[in-house]
């Protein structure tokens, strides 16, 4: 079971390496997000690892990306 966020990220971009890692400012202007399928892909995954109990849903609901 993966237990820390680090880790977590690193199995997801090992396992996704051609999504784009590249941030870009949100429509605001404020901040710089991941883009939408970078983002969508990394909650589905979660998801699905919480699902199968390779992480805790506490984990799922708190893991970010950066």
């Amino acid at each position: 079971m993966i237990t820390n966020q680090n880790e977590l990220r690193r199995l997801f971009w090992a396992e996704h390496p051609r999504l784009s890692r590249k941030k870009r400012k949100d429509a605001f202007g404020n901040g710089m997000h991941y883009p939408p399928d970078t983002r969508v892909t990394w909650c589905d995954w979660l998801d699905a690892m919480a699902r199968n109990g390779q992480i805790t849903t506490e984990m799922a609901d708190k893991a970010t990306l950066d």
